[in-house]
């Protein structure tokens, strides 16, 4: 949620004063969370003006459609058999993949995805550990390690805690047999959360050279950010970052080195699913700054000279929150969504495919020469976020869609 895109640019000050008006006008402002609709945005997820091209925000809004977080001792919301079953990534997908009834998880996975989040999240292995039992899920090979070499602080108080359990389950959940890494980063800063990527890139080159390095965060667009394309080059190592909770464009989901992970709503009828639609509040659109990359020549008549986002999607919505679980700062079940959803689950859907490309490049590449196969993605055709709409082939708000099963990708 960027407050700066609501704002005027003339001046700091009143842009603040703005912001404090705006949000009280139309939320609930409490210990710097804000409720919007359905949902509660924590601090984390508010960029403020004064962290462009300085700190970076997470990419999840906690449903609370009473305004209020209630942690609950069962969970509630889509389910790692559901969404396997929706996405196909299971051998023998139940008809209608009700969430109650479906039991069914993915199985594969290998070699390493590593979660860059900021801060501390005291109680993740027992949280994952709950997540895994849960589900039906194997005991995830976990481990937590600091960037900086020495552990951060909490993580709860700032929101990026919540951040890091949807990351580390839902990565876990598409890819159950690949080794789940949580790179704590010191603080949300620039700085900070590129040395924990460049500490990811390290600890995927020492334990086998392939992987995935998923980055549910994110904070406008600079002048300067193509400088810090190359955090995202190591070789063997595929990259991916959600494309943002509000219309627009973000980085590093604009790099030309990543995987854009975009968002849709799933929908359900009797608790059947019928379809995706966009989401409302996905982000997607063109880069300000990035040129269009050589896997996108293909839609220059769409993206023009610059890099589209999204490139692939997957449940982000208020429509269709998953099941979360953190023990240390919510105490039970809650219901997450937004893009932060998308970047863990498909950097374990890629992961489980197996392909293990060199690049991000080479994986996106790959992606979109399968652009119109439904049998390898599903295309999104209905729904808009902004000013965009999904339409028949590729689009601002869901990429070349979503996944249909682990072939092609």
């Amino acid at each position: 949620m960027r407050i700066e895109s609501v704002l005027p640019q003339s001046h700091t000050t009143f842009r603040l004063i703005s912001a404090v008006t705006i949000l009280l006008a139309c939320a609930t402002l409490l210990s710097g969370q804000v409720r919007v609709g359905n949902g509660i945005y924590p601090a984390s997820s508010i960029e403020q003006p004064e962290d462009v091209g300085l700190r970076m925000h997470t990419n999840y809004i906690i449903y609370a459609p009473t305004g209020s977080i209630i942690p609950a001792a069962q969970p509630a919301g889509e389910t790692p058999a559901s969404l396997g079953c929706v996405y196909n990534v299971v051998s023998n997908p139940l008809s209608g993949c009700p969430i109650n009834g479906t039991t069914q998880v993915p199985t594969g996975g290998g070699g390493v995805i590593v979660i860059v989040d900021a801060y501390d999240y005291p109680s993740a292995a027992a949280d994952l550990s709950t997540f895994s039992t849960t589900f039906g899920l194997p005991q995830a090979n976990f481990s937590v390690k600091y960037a900086s070499g020495t552990k951060p602080t909490n993580g709860c108080r700032s929101g990026w805690q919540g951040e890091e359990s949807l990351d580390i389950e839902w990565a876990h959940a598409m890819a159950p047999n690949a080794q789940i890494v949580l790179m704590e980063a010191s603080s949300a800063s620039n700085s900070a959360l590129y040395t924990a990527v460049q500490a990811a890139n390290s600890y995927i080159a020492a334990h086998g050279g392939k992987g995935e390095v998923s980055m549910s965060w994110g904070g406008s667009e600079t002048s300067s950010e193509t400088s810090s394309d190359h955090y995202f080059t190591q070789a063997g190592v595929v990259y991916f970052a959600s494309s943002g909770d509000s219309p627009g464009v973000i980085y590093p989901s604009s790099s030309v080195n990543v995987v854009s992970a975009g968002g849709t709503q799933v929908n359900r009828s009797g608790g059947s699913y019928t379809n995706q639609t966009a989401w409302s509040s996905g982000g997607g659109g063109a880069s300000r700054y990035e040129p269009r990359p050589s896997f996108q020549n293909a839609i220059q008549s769409i993206v023009g000279s610059k890099r589209g986002t999204p490139d692939l999607s997957f449940d982000s919505s208020g429509g269709s929150p998953v099941a979360v679980y953190n023990s240390n700062c919510y105490g039970g079940w809650l219901q997450v969504y937004g893009t932060s959803v998308a970047s863990p689950s498909l950097a374990g859907i890629i992961n489980d495919a197996g392909g293990f490309k060199t690049s991000s490049n080479a994986e996106n590449t790959l992606i979109y020469s399968n652009l119109g196969f439904s049998s390898y993605f599903t295309d999104i055709t209905s729904g808009s976020c902004g000013t965009h709409s999904a339409v028949a082939g590729w689009d601002f708000c869901t990429g070349v869609g979503v996944d249909n099963g682990l072939v092609g990708k």
